[in-house]
């Protein structure tokens, strides 16, 4: 061989060797990123927490008792026949260990304007209704108005209701410790002497859920006492 073909024969195998060597460096291949790992975790909202009592009382309405007894002809939007309301929010209430505040003086509104109501409309469908459960109850929250009810719309999305007290076409017989068996089974955390079933004529009127400033379920031995006691209750149906 002459010297001309052995240089190129060397320079031929060195360049062999340099591309093993950068193979033999290369990362392995990144595994697909399965769905679980593209998940951006989610950031709870703050909620604002509110001084001056001890607990929250949420309490959602039964419309279709309410609408009977109140409303019959279908006047207001809550009893229009068609909007199918079933719970509502009736209020959140600052509650103390015995007793609760009411009406207390703040440096908000005793109005509520009409852009911030319509933010609960759907919750609460009465602009009546809203001003009033403000100057009751909410101006004791030590909240301002916009805070006050954005608690009350966490504390509504806090509950889930089971299918079977949801809205249905017929009337619903039943017992008030059912009812509450069914929400205790709906909604972890929540207990026997955390929630009330209250009841008027015989007919479902409201449930009262009790829960500490930041929104956790907590026992409340004074509601729960005022419970509705009879043995068979009617949850009339929508219209």
């Amino acid at each position: 061989m002459t010297p001309l073909l052995r240089a190129r024969s060397a320079l031929l195998a060195l360049a062999g060797l340099l591309a093993l060597a950068g193979c033999g460096e290369e990362k392995p291949a990144e595994k697909p990123r399965t769905e679980e790992s593209r998940k951006v975790p989610q950031v709870q909202a703050k909620i604002p927490v509110g001084k001056g009592f001890d607990f929250y009382v949420l309490s959602l309405s039964w419309s279709p008792s309410w609408c009977a007894e109140n409303d019959a002809g279908g006047k207001t939007q809550q009893c229009r026949r068609g909007n199918d309301y079933g719970f509502i929010v009736h209020g959140l209430w600052p509650q103390n260990e015995r007793g609760y505040p009411e009406f207390c003086r703040t440096r908000e509104s005793d109005r509520v304007p009409d852009s911030l109501g319509r933010t609960v409309l759907d919750i609460i469908p009465s602009m009546g209704l809203i001003g009033h459960q403000w100057r009751k109850h909410g101006s004791c929250s030590g909240l301002s108005q916009r805070d006050y009810f954005s608690v009350v719309r966490a504390a509504r999305e806090r509950i889930h209701i089971p299918k079977g007290l949801e809205p249905q076409r017929d009337g619903v017989r039943s017992s008030p410790d059912a009812i509450e068996q069914a929400l205790i089974a709906a909604n972890p955390g929540l207990d026997r002497k955390g929630i009330a079933v209250t009841c008027a004529g015989g007919q479902l009127e409201e449930i009262r859920i009790c829960m500490t400033p930041d929104l956790s379920f907590r026992s409340c031995p004074e509601v729960d006492r005022a419970a509705c006691r009879a043995k068979s209750i009617v949850q009339p149906s929508i219209r």
